[in-house]
């Protein structure tokens, strides 16, 4: 006799995300080498590898705690704000910060406001991701901007783990990639109580993608705080600079660092004395960026092995963390990389915020509607190309009036912002208030 009532056909997404499962858990030698191959390249730290496996490293403190999880370090940097106001409304919680770079893992460590700690995020693997959710026992988790982990999400919602997306992010080419897989998207977005999106942009391109429950509460990077700098540092790297012509490339990426180069080649004759400030997005490739460009008959000193600068210094490679509030305080015109590559440009408002002359390649697809508002505030610039960069830095400085305009509106661009950390906190309190009620 035929079954009245046969059970339904497993779903795409279903499909998708035991195959995703499975392939996960039985990749277990490929994920160990990969890890032993991260270590060996200084993508891991030595000490915490564990964490990597869901083995935590400290204790958990008592009562509740909120899970916030950042990517990398402009992600985390963004997010502090609103882990500090957090804690603020909420003395009885405590923050489990995580992230999955060195860079980022040494900045918080910095950086993090008491009652919160940092910890690596596991690898997507289900049995490590359980053994992580079942120590920290989060009572809500906070998934900032884009990076989405299946098994993570999953586990987190399987677990009960209330979540929600802020600050989120999706870029015309991720909406397409994951496009092509749905059912599987929507079941990932579903996963997420409220997601808020920096602009409207987003918010239909994650609508589209099946998400609910999205509002628009605006970029949390324009809410940071100034990035710091110590007063002694300050100070002794203006006495050593002096007078001299000085800009800063930030956070440039393979490639982008050449074209610096050859942009202060070619600035040195009508600007005698040029420095240049050169900092790195990824700081482990300092070797390779010196060999670069002292093969082209740069003298580099590098910030890294404590080397002076000199009159006879061009660049100044300051390949190590938390130096951008320094530099940008130095320099009066910032060029942001990550904009002369397709990798979507990095934040240029922690340059505004310092009262740069804020400039860019053609590729910010990450930072559009921050790049659209300097624009428009007359306080920075975008470029073609190389040789654009070279005449637009030259311009500026030649002329001081200009740049001074221009880091004057930035400064101001930026300090209009503030009130996304309040909206965001607004639509976060339902959460927050549930968390500390269910774990009491």
């Amino acid at each position: 006799m035929t079954d009245p009532n046969p059970p339904l056909p497993p779903s795409n997404a279903t499909l998708t995300s035991a195959l995703y499962r499975g392939a996960t858990t039985a990749g277990l030698p490929l994920v160990e080498l990969l890890l032993q191959r991260r270590l060996m390249r200084g993508k891991e730290e030595t000490t915490r590898i564990d964490e990597r496996r869901g083995i935590p490293s400290i204790q958990r403190p008592s009562g509740p705690v909120i899970w916030v999880h950042a990517a990398s370090i402009g992600e985390a940097q963004s997010v502090l704000v609103l882990i500090e106001r957090i804690l603020k409304i909420a003395p009885e919680l405590h923050i489990l910060m995580t992230t999955g770079t060195v860079t980022s893992a040494r900045m918080m460590g910095d950086r993090l406001p008491p009652r919160a700690i940092h910890q690596f995020v596991p690898v997507d693997r289900v049995a490590w991701i359980r053994r992580f959710l079942d120590y920290w026992q989060p009572a809500a988790a906070l998934w900032v901007e884009s990076e989405l982990w299946p098994n993570l999400l999953l586990e987190s919602q399987r677990a009960g783990v209330p979540m929600a997306m802020v600050n989120a992010r999706m870029s015309a080419q991720s909406r397409r990639s994951w496009g092509r897989a749905p059912a599987f998207a929507r079941q990932l977005f579903n996963c997420f109580e409220t997601i808020l999106a920096q602009d409207a942009e987003i918010a239909a391109r994650l609508e589209a993608l099946g998400a609910r429950n999205v509002s628009i509460t605006g970029n949390l990077k324009l809410a940071a705080a100034r990035l710091p700098a110590t007063a002694g540092a300050l100070i002794a790297l203006q006495d050593t600079i002096g007078d001299r012509p000085t800009w800063v490339a930030a956070s440039t990426h393979h490639g982008e660092e050449d074209m610096v180069g050859a942009v202060h080649h070619r600035l040195t004759g009508s600007h005698p004395g040029l420095l240049t400030l050169l900092a790195p997005r990824h700081p482990q490739r300092g070797d390779d960026i010196a060999k670069s460009l002292t093969r082209t008959g740069l003298t580099v000193a590098r910030w890294s092995q404590n080397d002076a600068i000199t009159p006879d210094t061009d660049i100044y490679l300051v390949d190590g963390t938390g130096q951008l509030g320094l530099l940008y305080r130095i320099a009066p015109i910032a060029f942001i990389g990550g904009s002369f590559i397709p990798h979507g440009g990095q934040n240029m408002l922690e340059a505004a915020q310092l009262r740069c002359a804020v400039l860019y390649g053609p590729h910010i697809d990450n930072f559009r509607s921050v790049a659209s508002e300097l624009e428009a505030a007359g306080a920075s610039l975008p470029l073609a190309d190389a040789d654009d960069l070279e005449r637009t830095v030259g311009a500026l400085l030649t002329d001081y009036a200009r740049t001074e305009s221009m880091a004057a509106a930035a400064d101001g661009a930026a300090s209009r912002k503030q009130e996304v950390i309040e909206l965001v906190i607004r639509r976060l309190q339902p959460m927050i208030a549930e968390a500390v009620a269910g774990a009491s």
